[in-house]
């Protein structure tokens, strides 16, 4: 069980001020992340011109394990972010900085040929599963049993009882294939918090952040990254 730190996500300025954007704010906050209680960092790597893009992951993994020494750094693959096939493998192979990790969503059309390829380049992969048909393709895909953790990420729903229930669906498919590989499970914007104290109940591991929201459980706007974390931290280890 830990509480990793997704700190900036496809997010901009326009969701809060303080979302790190450049690599020297990807650098303050994960130093205030971890010196808040987070095990480990979830970054979306940028450009100069705070865009995102899979090019910029070896100077900001580079500049934040120069910063933040023994932490396991994880990076996202989203389609979006290159917009190509093509380029995101392009992209990723080009990598010399690798991360510990990086997450790979099954909805996505070439979800198993981008897990195949971290595990190559001994990259481990973060599952990501939205839905139940998510998790049902996860089952079927070679290599499914070799991931680092699936990530249960319920960032659609319009309400907790909805969110809930395909979480449900989601790790009954889990438990019916005898997957037995960490679980990190968190919510988004009004499902944040709610997923925290399951993650604690079911004793999954979680992840908050200004990717994810920016809410604190009383409902007021956290000042930062580092605050959700120490929020976290106290539910997750003092509830």
């Amino acid at each position: 069980m830990i509480v990793q730190a997704c700190i900036n996500g496809s997010r901009n300025p326009d969701f809060h001020p303080l979302i790190p954007s450049t690599v020297e704010d990807m650098v303050r906050d994960a130093v205030a992340v971890i010196e808040a209680g987070a095990a480990e960092l979830h970054v979306h790597p940028r450009d100069r011109a705070g865009r995102e893009t899979l090019a910029a992951v070896d100077e900001t993994v580079a500049a934040i394990r120069q910063s933040c020494p023994g932490t396991f750094i994880g990076v996202s693959t989203g389609a979006w972010i290159e917009g190509n096939e093509e380029r995101t493998r392009e992209a990723i192979a080009r990598w010399h900085v690798l991360p510990d990790y990086a997450s790979v969503n099954l909805s996505e059309t070439d979800a198993p040929g981008v897990m195949d390829l971290l595990h190559r380049k001994g990259i481990g992969v973060e599952a990501g599963l939205a839905t139940v048909a998510d998790a049902e393709r996860f089952v079927k895909t070679e290599g499914h049993d070799r991931v680092l953790r699936i990530l249960v990420e319920l960032d659609h729903e319009s309400d907790d009882e909805e969110a809930m229930r395909s979480c449900d669906g989601i790790l009954s498919v889990l438990r019916k294939a005898d997957v037995k590989r960490p679980i990190l499970l968190h919510g988004y914007d009004q499902t944040v918090w709610p997923f925290v104290r399951r993650a604690r109940v079911e004793h999954f591991s979680t992840r908050v952040g200004l990717e994810d929201g920016k809410h604190l459980p009383n409902g007021e706007i956290a000042r930062d990254n580092a605050e959700l974390v120490s929020a976290a931290v106290a539910i997750f280890w003092h509830m």
